[in-house]
């Protein structure tokens, strides 16, 4: 068992840079939240771990559940991935993802302070891996299975800043935890809008977007989506460092600048590769933004 779980997290969900990436959209909001809230006097201990951990213990639950639910569709489409293979079983991600959710859910209720939020996001996610109950509704449907399951970055996100403003007794409505709370589903939104378009001559039976609108009605879209997220993150860095403001732009001009290429050369290259290594670089500024002001202060 423990060879097939190790095959599926190497392919599917690498334990590391998921522990990592983690870590990281929890201290990104954290830290944005206390910052533009003008709190510089933070404690780190516990409950960061716990809630760090909780991301990706949710975001394993996830990927398992999404690869449990596409099983057949797999099964035609995309038969080398591990389950549809069979070199690993279905009881093995199940096992494995059962026993991190619990612990998960142990840590919370001893250390954690936002329990109701913490619910909400599990619940979210169980509704998620249930196809809301719709399946034969939302599954043959991609924008509708885009508009229910994509928020759920969301949930994340309001799971970190309730920890957050629980714990540091900030206003639970603001400007910045409105913003902080789309800064980081945007890119979510976005790499999952990115992926599913392509050129005509990279199109199969999967359904993509670029299938149903046209790859230049769904590169447009998602153009316009970046703008927007780019709008918050300039928002809450503006007070924190200039010169990262300046970073923001030149990313999202070179990230238009690929849009337009793609428009009118889609087999030029994916898009989706563009897109993440935007999205690396955009995420990248925003923790880099934070770690200058705590070492040096405004700039």
């Amino acid at each position: 068992m423990l060879k097939r779980l190790h095959i599926y997290f190497k392919e599917r969900y690498p334990i590391i840079a998921r522990l990592f990436l983690g870590l990281v959209i929890f201290l990104e909001i954290y830290f944005i939240v206390l910052l533009n809230n003008g709190v510089i006097d933070f404690q780190i201990g516990i409950q960061e771990i716990v809630g760090a951990f909780t991301v990706f213990a949710f975001l394993m639950w996830l990927r398992i559940a999404d690869d449990l639910k596409d099983y057949e569709t797999d099964k035609i489409l995309f038969k080398d991935r591990p389950l549809p293979s069979g070199r690993v079983k279905k009881s093995d991600v199940m096992i494995i993802c059962t026993i991190v959710q619990i612990i998960a859910i142990i840590l919370n209720i001893i250390f954690m302070n936002n329990l109701i939020f913490f619910a909400i996001l599990y619940v979210y996610g169980y509704l998620m891996s249930k196809w809301f109950f719709q399946r034969s509704k939302i599954q043959p449907s991609l924008p509708l299975a885009l508009v229910t399951h994509n928020p759920v970055q969301l949930f994340i996100n309001l799971y970190i800043i309730s920890f957050t403003c629980i714990k540091y007794s900030l206003p639970a409505i603001s400007l910045t935890t409105i913003m902080v709370l789309f800064t980081l589903y945007f890119p979510a939104l976005i790499w999952e809008v990115s992926r599913k378009i392509k050129a005509p001559k990279d199109e199969n039976d999967y359904t993509t977007y670029s299938k149903l609108f046209g790859y230049k009605k769904s590169t447009r879209f998602v153009l316009i989506l970046t703008l927007i997220d780019i709008i918050t993150n300039i928002i809450l860095v503006w007070n924190l460092n200039k010169i990262s403001v300046g970073i923001l732009i030149i990313l999202v001009s070179w990230m238009t600048f690929k849009f337009v290429q793609f428009m009118k050369d889609p087999e030029r290259f994916k898009i989706v590769d563009k897109v993440e290594r935007y999205t690396y670089m955009q995420e990248t500024t925003m923790l880099l933004t934070v770690a200058a002001y705590l070492l040096i202060g405004k700039i």
